[in-house]
């Protein structure tokens, strides 16, 4: 029994399981892929949470990617009290989903258009519908270990909570419709071809996330995502970037301005939300007319735009350009990266060490990592002994190998040293 977890998180999970199926509302949160049971949080500040126990911990989640700047920063709950003051949603057109669909399109290289919704698994199943509707082709061709939320059509061979439970695919998917949806894995360019040459004219759309963030994180070989980009564009077939956690985040454009690719839709979210519900997508002004009211693709949604989530994640954007956070995020991450190369170093393991800016992962693998099948290679028994020895000395990684994890700009430099000390300590017990 763990005793670290006698306490009222353990009273709390209790009762949750009672009242909720699996005693959470999001399966990676019940600790199945690293074993015991979740704790349960009372407040966050800056790059670190406290649970209702007392116990504080270095946070690397950071709510799976919206809190960039910290936890509650002031600057966004200032914002959320400004605008709560003024009513919590309308149902109305409101100024505020202007301002941020200017700063979008503004910011983001490819979108000319944009339409606000809820969150990231209604932005990508927008994108397909609406995608579908302008090429007239139904096949969606998609990677495997990429997750784009749990929309029927892309629970095929998924990442994120369906990997981390040994599920890639889930029940209630009609056979007929996983048929319309094909796979492939990422970073093999020859497959890419390949199934083009075959099927292309079929394909509506290509989803990716340019940076594959929910089987851990891998990046992309040189030149793939430029192949990816030119048969879509030969084919007519509607790329699509998932780039709900690389957004705002791996630059002020996203990833597509740091590799200075154009797909046609692009999905957003987390960051834009300043940690409320949200998601955005947006592209090409011809293609996003096709949505209603003035195309035949339709798609709604009563609280799309709330005042609430656009001033928070107004608040957010604007405050990491003024305070340059892209740039710090990147000394930051660099930091990180040499306390991780360290440690590895002095406990003798040669772990698989990803990065690129904020945003990171240490694979239980002595190979390197490119695709699904790579990541599946990790030790996940030993990450499960290392999330545990972390977090029970304070610091908290996602509880799952296949998982990224993220830094914001308020982790301080007592937050590196701290987590550098305790990873080396769990490390050599490995």
């Amino acid at each position: 029994m763990d005793t670290f977890l006698q306490s009222r998180s353990a009273s709390l999970f209790a009762e949750a399981l009672q009242l909720i199926p699996g005693g959470v509302n999001s399966p990676v949160r019940a600790f199945r892929g690293v074993g015991g049971e979740p704790f349960f949080v009372e407040k966050a500040s800056g790059g670190r949470i406290w649970d209702v126990d007392g116990r504080d911990y270095v946070d690397f989640v950071g709510t799976w990617g919206p809190a960039i700047l910290g936890h509650a920063p002031a600057v966004v709950r200032d914002a959320i009290t400004s605008a709560a003051q003024r009513g919590v949603s309308f149902g109305i057109p409101n100024p505020l989903e202007v301002e941020m669909a200017r700063q979008i399109v503004s910011w983001v290289p490819s979108i000319e258009k944009v339409r606000m919704v809820n969150s990231g698994t209604e932005a990508t199943m927008s994108c397909i519908r609406l995608a579908r509707g302008f090429t007239q082709r139904d096949l969606i061709l998609k990677f495997e270990g990429c997750y784009h939320g749990h929309v029927d059509s892309l629970l095929v061979k998924a990442g994120s909570g369906a990997l981390t439970h040994g599920q890639p695919d889930s029940a209630g998917i009609p056979k007929s419709l996983a048929a319309l949806t094909l796979t492939l894995p990422y970073n093999d360019g020859e497959a890419l071809e390949r199934i083009f040459v075959e099927r292309g004219r079929e394909i509506a759309a290509v989803i990716v996330e340019p940076v594959p963030a929910n089987a851990g994180l891998y990046l992309p070989r040189p030149g793939y995502l430029e192949k990816m980009r030119s048969l879509c564009s030969e084919y007519e077939t509607v790329l699509i970037f998932d780039e709900v956690m690389t957004g705002f985040r791996l630059a002020k454009g996203g990833y597509q301005e740091r590799c200075g690719i154009h797909p046609d839709l692009t999905a957003l979210g987390k960051v834009i939300g300043g940690g409320l519900p949200v998601g955005a997508f947006g592209g090409r002004t011809e293609m996003m007319d096709y949505l209603s009211p003035d195309g035949p693709v339709y798609q709604a949604g009563t609280l799309s735009g709330n005042p609430l989530a656009m001033a928070a994640g107004l608040a957010q954007l604007r405050e990491m350009e003024r305070v340059g956070g892209w740039n710090r995020l990147e000394e930051i991450g660099a930091e990180f990266e040499s306390g991780v190369k360290r440690v590895l170093a002095r406990s003798g393991k040669r772990y698989n060490f990803r990065r690129i800016g904020s945003m990171f992962c240490l694979y239980f693998t002595e190979g390197d990592v490119w695709d699904l099948a790579s990541a599946q290679r990790s030790d996940k028994a030993a990450f499960g002994r290392f999330f545990h020895g972390c977090r029970e000395r304070g610091v908290y990684f996602a509880p799952s190998q296949f998982e990224a994890g993220f830094l914001c700009v308020a982790h301080s430099e007592a937050d590196l040293e701290r987590t550098e000390r305790v990873t080396g300590e769990v490390l050599s017990l490995l």
